[in-house]
């Protein structure tokens, strides 16, 4: 076996095979060893950007031919990739950065070519998401991955307010034009002792990661104006679930007595549809003046 374990015989399946191969977020010598010698050894490379895929490909002496497989044209790049496959040929997938297929072209590809019945072989390495999750040191298990955040004010702040008793971290991505708005969003839904982890340009020159509660961040962006440039990562700290089921089960409670359910009643309901504490409610209900119908 060679030095580095990965001669054709080792990496190179008898059958046909789709390889998804994950690149560089940003510092070329992060592409793994057998990652070179995969993109060398097939026969074509699917790249999301050609042109920008040739940088990387140059740097390491890869002269594979590559065609274009990006989101506007996923599903014909699917079609000549399993054609391809049909032929005998192997074919490796890249994005522009990271794994393909997460928040990348790539999943319809790999769908595809799994219902044609060919086999598809990951080639693992760089990740924006688990890259940033590794230095943000949040230690609840478990995350939630939104991809890019919506666009729109009103949609953002609507998914925004659905976090709001999430247990987990959530990781999104955001794009340099949008950073301080949606900052300013989860400000204003989740409340400023909400802790934001911010990465961006992970990998590459200038690189910063920073963690704070929330009423801190945008200050921090203001800060310098390169702050607002590059490719950003962005991890919600855990809400506190709780608190927000005892919020929700107090107005459920007060809509309830209002309408005329008695007090205790309108308790035991208000806790068996939120999962607040009956007590913690009982006393929300005492607190606000009012009192049990006996």
């Amino acid at each position: 076996m060679d030095p580095e374990g990965m001669a054709e015989g080792v990496w190179r399946r008898a059958e046909p095979a789709l390889y998804v191969v994950a690149t560089p977020l940003g510092n070329l010598a992060d592409l793994s060893p057998r990652a070179r010698v995969v993109l060398a050894g097939v026969d074509c490379i699917a790249a999301e950007d050609t042109r920008h895929s040739q940088r990387l490909l140059d740097a390491w002496g890869i002269r594979t031919p590559m065609m274009p497989a990006h989101e506007h044209n996923e599903q014909a790049a699917a079609q000549a990739i399993v054609a391809r496959l049909a032929r005998g040929e192997h074919v490796a997938l890249i994005s522009d950065a990271g794994t393909p297929g997460i928040c990348d072209p790539g999943a319809r590809i790999v769908a595809a070519v799994r219902a044609a019945g060919f086999p598809v072989v990951p080639v693992p390495g760089p990740s924006a998401v688990t890259a940033a999750l590794s230095v943000a040191g949040f230690v609840e298990p478990g995350f939630r991955f939104l991809g890019f955040l919506p666009p729109k004010q009103a949609a953002r702040r609507k998914l925004l307010a659905s976090l709001a008793a999430e247990e987990v971290p959530v990781v999104c991505y955001e794009a340099p034009h949008r950073v301080c708005e949606s900052v300013a969003d989860m400000l204003e839904v989740l409340g400023g002792a909400r802790e934001l982890f911010l990465a961006r340009e992970l990998t590459k020159r200038f690189e910063e990661t920073v963690r704070l509660p929330l009423a801190q961040m945008p200050a921090w962006l203001e800060e310098r104006a390169e702050r607002t440039r590059g490719e950003f990562v962005l991890i919600l700290g855990p809400g506190d679930a709780q608190a927000v089921r005892e919020e929700t089960g107090g107005r459920v409670l007060a809509r309830l007595t209002g309408v005329g359910v008695p007090f205790g009643e309108a308790v035991r309901l208000a806790a068996e549809l939120t999962g607040a504490s009956k007590n913690r409610l009982y006393a929300q209900g005492l607190a606000a003046g009012r009192e049990e119908d006996e």
